[in-house]
C-alpha cells in the first residue's frame, strides 16, 4: 500500500518518528513535508498535498499531523473524494476505514503521546473497508451530498 504523510510545523517530530516506523513495516511511504518545526507554516497547504496525492492515485492513504488534528481534517475534507478523520483512539482509527472507507488519518501531536500515535497509525493502515451493504449505501449518500454541494 502506498502511503503519503505530511505535517505542518506542529507535527514534524511525530511525522519523522512515524515515517521511519511505517517504512520499517514495509509500506511504501512518501513524505510531503514540512521538515522544519522552527518555521511556522499553514496546515491547509499540507492537507492539499495529501489530498492531491490520493486524488491523483499516487497513494491509497494519507496521514496528516498538526497540533490538534482538527485543522488538517477540516482542510482535507474540502477535497472531493477525501474522507479524513481525526482519530485519537485505536477504535476510531480502524472503524473509520472499516465503516467509512476513510483514506486520510489526522492526528494531533499536541493531543496524544507518541506510543498511542503509533498504535493509531497502524490500526488505520491495517484496516480494510468492510464492503457491507449498509456501509456502501451510506458512502453512496455521502458521494451524492459531495457531488451536489461541490459544484
Amino acid at each position: 500500500m502506498k502511503i503519503v504523510i505530511a505535517s505542518d510545523h506542529a507535527g514534524v517530530s511525530y511525522k519523522a518518528i512515524l515515517f521511519k516506523e511505517i517504512q520499517d513495516k514495509g509500506f511504501d511511504i512518501t513524505d510531503l513535508g514540512t521538515r522544519n518545526q522552527d518555521i511556522p507554516d499553514d496546515y491547509p497547504d499540507y492537507a492539499e498535498k495529501i489530498a492531491h496525492a490520493i486524488i491523483n492515485k499516487e497513494a491509497e492513504r494519507g496521514i496528516i499531523i498538526c497540533g490538534s488534528g482538527v485543522g488538517v481534517s477540516v482542510a482535507a475534507n474540502k477535497f472531493k473524494g477525501i474522507r479524513a478523520g481525526v482519530c485519537h483512539d485505536t477504535y476510531s482509527a480502524h472503524q473509520c476505514v472499516e465503516h467509512d472507507n476513510a483514506n486520510v488519518l489526522c492526528i494531533g501531536e499536541r493531543v496524544i503521546g507518541i506510543e498511542l500515535a503509533r498504535e493509531i497509525v497502524f490500526a488505520f493502515l491495517n484496516a480494510t473497508f468492510s464492503n457491507e451493504e449498509r456501509h456502501v449505501r451510506r458512502l453512496r449518500k455521502i458521494d451524492e451530498i459531495e457531488n451536489e454541494n461541490m459544484k
